[in-house]
């Protein structure tokens, strides 16, 4: 290894490399010294237990977690979203009945429920028709009649509070290549709808037009035209500027154009058509509510394989935010729900925010969404930051997977893969986190939406994961 001469050196004078406190190297710039500051942390933020924890699990568990991993990575690069249908929650959502609400993320009681989810709640028994006005189902809700289970317990997603009741139509999903579905509710579009929080008669409305009218043209056109090849749209829409999460405006569009040919042909008044297309034209978002089950049919494939550190479940209620491991299925992992930072609509503030909620993290679970911002830098002017920053966002993203899409790629990364199977080991080493962008409703019941921002998930449920698997395989 070659030396800086000593001439050389007291010529042109040390460079400073920083590692550790960021304060040192801010000291040393303002001194006007040339440094570089290198983000360092001990890994697992050096906490004893979850060291104790990796380290049994690379030297003395009783799996093959390697090849458990390669297993679990295959499935989800293989998988073959399809969407094969329309059909009411109550018809095809397993386990589903008129007293069963379905919620966004893990567990929660209405005691606990955040207020968009409440007010979803509420919304949802008036929907029903189960209660008349606001204050009967909010006293519904707490009587015990009511039973609220996550939609991730019954092979569903929901955006948002994720609320599903009985009689909502519902996307049906199947994943070609390993035969399991999954399910999730239309669209609504944004501001004041239900999955923010918002039950006026106006939402109400919408809702039952979108059951008796929407879903069966939809439904109609869908059976005319076959099913749709959810893994070749969203490969489309990752190459026009869509990241499959918080901006969907090209996804949407191909689905207006795979559909509308066969809408225009139904033998239905011209009115109700028009309807139904203007409303799609008009709803950027209609797509999140396909590419989350899509996803969610994906990451499932490779639930409950044994000694596997995969991730293959992300949620949140607004209370808690909670993750899955194959390895461990059935166990939740959960922190508090995170502190969103973004953009906010004229009025409202971080003072009306609620904290993190909605099933949508689905999408970068399976390697779209905030995972694939560097595809979608028109992002930024809905989530806040500058075009670079979602590029670095995605790069940070390889750090904690296990492999690169062969189908979903990035065009400005010279065509790379999306970073794909998320690594609990990987994130608690690293101390990276998730990268999730998401939208922002309101902390209090029937107001809706109010903005769109990033969040960082609690470290505590990965670490709490790992430690529990090492527990389960190594001990």
């Amino acid at each position: 290894m070659s030396s800086l001469p000593v001439d050389k050196l007291f010529a042109e004078g040390p460079k400073a490399i920083n590692i550790g406190l960021e304060s040192f190297a801010q000291t040393l710039a303002k001194c006007g010294a040339p440094v570089v500051h290198v983000e360092w942390r001990p890994p697992a933020g050096g906490d004893a237990r979850t060291l104790a924890a990796l380290d049994a699990i690379a030297t003395r568990c009783r799996v093959d977690v390697e090849a458990a991993n390669a297993e679990a990575v295959r499935r989800i690069l293989n998988a073959k979203p399809t969407v094969v249908g329309i059909g009411l929650a109550a018809d095809v959502v397993p386990g589903m009945d008129k007293k069963l609400i379905l919620h966004a993320g893990p567990p929660v009681t209405w005691e606990k429920m955040c207020g968009p989810m409440r007010g979803a709640v509420m919304g949802g028994l008036m929907y029903e028709g189960l209660a008349k006005d606001a204050a009967e189902a909010a006293e519904l809700a707490a009587s015990g009649e009511i039973r609220f289970e996550p939609c991730h317990h019954h092979d569903a997603v929901g955006p948002m509070a994720g609320v599903t009741t009985a009689s909502m139509p519902v996307w049906i999903v199947e994943n070609k290549a390993f035969g399991n579905k999954a399910y999730c509710t239309l669209n609504e579009g944004l501001g004041k709808v239900l999955r923010y929080g918002a039950y006026s008669e106006e939402v109400l409305t919408r809702l039952r037009w979108m059951r008796d009218e929407l879903a069966p043209v939809l439904a109609a056109a869908l059976e005319r035209r076959g099913p749709l090849d959810m893994r070749t749209i969203i490969a489309q829409i990752l190459q026009m500027g869509d990241e499959g999460h918080n901006r969907n405006r090209a996804g949407t569009s191909l689905v207006i154009r795979e559909l509308a040919p066969y809408i225009v042909m139904l033998d239905e008044p011209r009115e109700k058509l028009s309807k139904v297309l203007s409303f799609l034209n008009a709803n950027d978002h209609f797509f999140l509510n396909l590419t989350m089950p899509s996803a969610k049919c994906t990451v499932d494939a490779a639930a409950g394989i044994e000694g596997s550190t995969v991730i293959t479940t992300q949620a949140r209620n607004g209370t808690e935010f909670g993750i899955r491991l194959s390895g461990l299925p059935g166990r939740w992992f959960t922190g508090p729900a995170g502190v969103i930072e973004g953009l906010y609509l004229p009025g409202f503030s971080a003072a009306d925010a609620s904290r993190d909620i909605g099933d949508s993290v689905i999408t970068e679970t399976s390697g779209i969404g905030g995972f694939a911002m560097a595809a979608a830098p028109a992002i930024v002017k809905f989530v806040g930051g500058s075009p670079q920053d979602a590029i670095d966002v995605t790069k940070r993203m390889y750090e904690i997977t296990l492999a690169e899409s062969e189908v979903y790629q990035i065009p400005v990364m010279d065509f790379r893969g999306t970073p794909t199977g998320i690594d609990a080991r990987l994130v608690v080493e690293t101390g990276i986190l998730p990268a999730i962008n998401t939208g922002i409703a309101h902390k209090d019941p029937g107001v809706g939406m109010v903005g769109a921002g990033l969040v960082k998930p609690p470290e505590n449920c990965y670490r709490d994961a790992i430690v529990a698997f090492a527990e389960k395989y190594c001990s």
